[in-house]
């Protein structure tokens, strides 16, 4: 297993103590990557201590997820995404690639933004002996690579076909989330990249969400990590480094995401 799957991104309150809740994130084999960013682990033992509320600003991507003896496929969450934990617990997952699920099933991805289904009617009925399988290795307990190599077996058995537009649309998120110059949808607009109209039909098809959406995703995202440093940035220049015309459509964006406005945030986050 190749552990370094990159620094988490998007955890709005990471936790300063890990001791109680462990949070593993694996790159899947070479021959998966193009369809799988990493598979994760998250468990906890808090026992004793009071519920944690846990929030997180998810990315453009699908997940799979096996807990509390069931699993479900999740599309993209537009939303700020919070769940409170308690005692004794532990949740595994697939995370693939933006636009990476598709292919495995054919389904347009805005059909799943906003939510979470079984996995059968979409993968069929091997997915549930997949779900049996993991769930079997007790979630709550470290059997990572093993759940790891029983999702590659799945995954492989079921590999779809070489779609170019799946490469296409990865390689235009991937410029959106390193390249701090792309503010816009028309920063994406290069000769060799699709038109407007054909940009937009690709990723409703392949990731579910608009690439005006993941623009903003990505960049609330960074705003969220440069308001957790210690002084925070003077506001003005940060919104105008993530590409916001003025400070007031920033702290309103920002607000309506996260819940706070971005100096609130940076007093909440600084007191975790």
């Amino acid at each position: 297993m190749e552990s370094n799957a990159g620094k988490p991104r998007g955890l709005l309150y990471p936790r300063a103590d890990p001791r109680d809740f462990v949070h593993v994130r694996v790159l899947p084999a070479q021959d998966l990557r193009p369809w799988v960013e990493h598979f994760w682990a998250v468990r906890w033992d808090l026992r004793g201590q009071p519920p944690s509320l846990q929030q997180t600003l998810p990315h453009p991507s699908v997940h799979w997820t096996f807990q509390d003896g069931t699993s479900r496929i999740g599309g993209v969450n537009r939303d700020r995404f919070s769940i409170t934990v308690e005692g004794l617990g532990g949740v595994f997952g697939i995370k693939f690639r933006p636009g990476g699920f598709f292919p495995f099933v054919g389904t347009p991805m805005s059909a799943l933004t906003q939510r979470t289904v079984p996995p059968a009617p979409l993968l069929g009925p091997a997915a549930r002996e997949l779900e049996a399988a993991i769930l079997a290795t007790d979630v709550t307990r470290d059997a990572d690579a093993e759940r790891i190599a029983l999702a590659e077996a799945f995954l492989r058995a079921h590999r779809p076909a070489p779609d170019p537009n799946v490469a296409r649309v990865q390689g235009l998120i991937t410029r959106i989330l390193e390249d701090r110059a792309v503010t816009k949808v028309e920063d994406l607009l290069t000769p060799d990249a699709p038109g407007l109209r054909t940009l937009q039909r690709l990723f409703n098809r392949y990731v579910g969400v608009s690439p005006k959406w993941v623009i903003q995703r990505y960049r609330l995202q960074e705003a969220a990590e440069r308001l957790r440093e210690s002084p925070p940035p003077e506001l003005a220049r940060l919104a105008l480094e993530l590409g916001y015309f003025d400070q007031a459509h920033f702290i309103r964006d920002f607000r309506r995401v996260v819940g706070h406005t971005p100096a609130g945030y940076a007093r909440q986050a600084a007191r975790r």
